[in-house]
C-alpha cells in the first residue's frame, strides 16, 4: 500500500503517524541508553569487562546451555507433534493437550518443583533412603538441572508450531515419494522435515531467546549464566559499568540470533494452500505401547509430578498457617500491574498499526517494526536499561510501580501490536470506507466501527500482555518498589531459600491464572487444526 503525501494528509493521520512515532521512539530510547551507560567508563574499560577470561567463560556456559536445550527440545517436540498429528497412538487428542501445558509453568516454578523433586532432599532421595540409598547424583542443580529444566519446559514452543505445520504438509507429496519407493524415514527425511523449516527455525529462535534471557530456572539450580551474572553484578558492585558492559554483550547475542534466524528463513518457500484431505495415519504396530508409555511419562515428569509438588507443599503450607494475606496481597499487586499494563499495551498499540495497516509506507512499517525491539531483547536488559535512564534522565520515576509499568509495555507491546496487526488485516477497509462515504469523520469510523470489528482481536492481546505480564520477573526483581511483592517475586524468594512451602501458594496462583489464557489463545487455536 503506497502512502499518502504528506500536504494531502488529513489530521487524524497526521495524529495518528505521530503518536506511533512517539510510542516507537519512547520504548527504543531507554534501550539504547544501555549502551550509552556502559561506553560512561571508556572504551579501555568497556573491552577490559567484555574481553575478559570471565566474560568468555560466561559466554562459553551461556552458549553451551542454549545449544544443549534446542539439541534436546527440538527433537523431543518433532517426535511428539508426530505422534499426534500422523500416528494412531491410543488416546492422542489428550496427549496432544498435555504435551503443550508445560507452558503454563514459568521456569522459575518448574525449576523450583524439579529441585523440590530431584534435589539432594527432594522427595525421590527421601523415598530412596529406606532402601539404602542415601545420596543421588546431583543432576539437579548446575548445567544438567538447567539443561533439563529449560529443555522439558520450553519444547512446546516448537511442538505448536510443528503440529500446525505438519497439519499444512500435503499427504500427497509424501505418497509421490513412497510410490518411488522411499522407506518411511526417508520420506520423512526429504520429504515432510524440509516443510517443516520455518516452524522448526521460528520455534528454535523463541527456545534459544527463552533461554538465553532466563534469570529464574539457571538462578533457582544455580547454574551461572548471563543473566544471572548480570543481575549479581548490578546488585553486589557499586560500579554499575560491569552489568551495563555485560548486558551489551547479552543484547549483541540476541540480535545475533535473531540474523541468524532471519537469514536461514530468508529462502524458504511459503507454505501453499491447505492439503485438500488429511494424511493417513501411521500404525504404530508393536511400538503403540512403548511410545504411549514415553508420552505418560514424559507428561509425568514434566507436568503432572511438578504440579503434584507445587500441591503438595501448597497444602502443607495451610497446615503449617502460613498466611494467605501475604499471597492475596502479592496476588492483587500482580493482577493489578498486569491489568493497567495489558490496557496500556493495547492502547498504544493501535496508532502503529493502524498507520501500518491502513495506510502503509517506509515510515509506518518502520516504526511498527520499532514497536517489536522489547520482545527481542531479556526483562533484565531493559530493566536496567530503564534504571540508567531514570536515575540520570527521570530521578522521580525511580524505584515507582509507574517505571515498572513502562518495562512491562515496553517487554510485551509487541504482544498487543501482533493481535491489533492482525486483526487489522482481516478487516476488510470496505466497511470503513462506507462508514466514511456515509459521512463519518476518520475518529468516528474509529470508534463506532473499526474499533467494535477488531475488538476480539484487542481483547486477545490484552489477555496475552496481562498472562505474560504477571510471570514476569527479573524486571520486576530489579524495577519493583521497596516491599512491592508480586506472585512472581514470592516464588522466586522463598524456592531460592529453600522456603518451599511460602513459595507453593503463589506458585499455585500463577499456573491457575495462566492454564486458562495459554490454553485459550495459545494452545487451543493450533491443535484445533490438528486431523481428528
Amino acid at each position: 500500500m503506497s502512502a499518502a503525501p504528506w500536504h494531502k494528509a488529513s489530521p487524524a493521520l497526521l495524529w495518528t503517524a505521530l503518536a506511533a512515532s512517539a510510542t516507537a521512539v519512547a520504548v527504543n530510547l531507554p534501550l539504547a541508553y544501555i549502551f550509552v551507560r556502559a561506553a560512561d567508563a571508556g572504551w579501555s574499560r568497556y573491552a577490559q569487562i567484555v574481553f575478559s577470561q570471565q566474560t568468555v567463560a560466561l559466554l562459553t556456559r551461556t552458549l553451551m546451555l542454549v545449544g544443549g536445550v534446542l539439541g534436546l527440545a527440538v527433537p523431543l517436540a518433532v517426535a511428539l507433534a508426530w505422534l499426534v498429528t500422523r500416528t494412531d497412538l491410543p488416546g492422542r487428542r489428550v496427549w496432544a493437550v498435555l504435551a503443550s501445558l508445560p507452558l503454563v509453568l514459568p521456569s522459575y516454578v518448574a525449576a523450583f518443583a524439579w529441585v523440590s523433586i530431584w534435589g539432594p532432599k527432594g522427595f525421590v532421595q527421601k523415598a530412596l533412603a529406606p532402601h539404602g540409598i542415601d545420596a543421588l547424583p546431583s543432576w539437579a542443580y548446575g548445567y544438567s538441572g538447567a539443561w533439563l529444566v529449560l529443555a522439558l519446559f520450553t519444547y512446546p514452543y516448537v511442538y505448536l508450531l510443528v503440529v500446525a505445520g505438519l497439519c499444512n504438509v500435503d499427504p500427497a507429496t509424501e505418497e509421490a515419494a513412497r510410490s518411488l519407493g522411499r522407506r518411511p524415514w526417508a520420506v520423512f527425511a526429504t520429504v515432510v522435515l524440509p516443510q517443516l523449516k520455518p516452524a522448526l527455525y521460528s520455534g528454535s529462535l523463541l527456545i534459544a531467546l527463552y533461554t538465553l534471557s532466563d534469570f529464574g530456572a539457571v538462578s533457582i539450580v544455580r547454574y551461572n549464566t548471563f543473566t544471572l551474572s548480570i543481575y549479581n553484578a548490578y546488585r553486589g558492585l557499586f560500579d554499575r559499568t560491569v552489568a551495563a558492559s555485560l548486558a551489551t554483550v547479552l543484547v549483541l547475542l540476541t540480535v545475533g540470533l535473531i540474523i541468524v534466524e532471519t537469514r536461514l528463513s530468508a529462502n524458504l518457500r511459503s507454505s501453499r494452500t491447505r492439503p485438500s484431505r488429511p494424511p493417513e495415519q501411521v500404525p504404530l504396530g508393536r511400538w503403540r505401547l512403548p511410545a504411549t508409555l514415553a508420552v505418560l511419562l514424559l507428561a509425568a515428569v514434566n507436568l503432572l509430578a511438578p504440579l503434584a509438588v507445587v500441591v503438595h507443599w501448597a497444602v502443607k503450607a495451610l497446615r503449617l498457617g502460613n498466611p494467605l494475606g501475604a499471597a492475596g496481597e502479592a496476588t492483587l499487586r500482580s493482577l493489578g500491574v498486569a491489568a493497567l499494563a495489558a490496557v496500556a499495551a493495547v492502547v498504544l498499540s493501535l496508532p502503529a498499526s493502524i498507520w501500518a495497516m491502513r495506510h502503509g509506507g517506509r515510515l509506518a512499517r518502520l516504526a511498527l517494526g520499532m514497536t517489536y525491539s522489547g520482545y527481542a531483547l531479556p526483562g533484565l536488559v531493559i530493566a536496567l536499561s530503564l534504571v540508567f535512564f531514570a536515575t540520570r534522565l527521570a530521578p522521580p520515576l525511580y524505584q515507582t510501580v509507574w517505571l515498572l509499568l513502562v518495562a512491562y509495555v515496553v517487554r510485551f507491546l509487541p504482544e498487543a501490536v501482533s493481535a491489533t496487526r492482525a486483526s487489522l488485516r482481516a478487516l476488510a477497509p470496505v466497511f470503513e470506507e462506507a462508514a466514511r462515504s456515509l459521512g463519518g469523520g476518520s475518529w468516528t469510523v474509529l470508534r463506532t466501527v473499526t474499533l467494535p470489528l477488531i475488538r476480539p482481536g484487542l481483547l486477545a492481546g490484552a489477555g496475552l500482555v496481562f498472562l505474560t505480564t504477571m510471570k514476569e520477573l527479573p524486571a520486576t526483581l530489579i524495577l519493583r518498589p521497596t516491599g512491592f511483592e508480586t506472585l512472581a517475586t514470592r516464588v522466586w524468594t522463598a524456592a531460592s531459600e529453600g522456603i518451599y512451602s511460602q513459595a507453593a501458594l503463589p506458585a499455585l496462583v500463577l499456573v491457575g491464572a495462566s492454564a486458562i489464557p495459554v490454553y485459550f489463545l495459545i494452545v487451543r487455536p493450533v491443535l484445533s487444526e490438528r486431523p481428528r
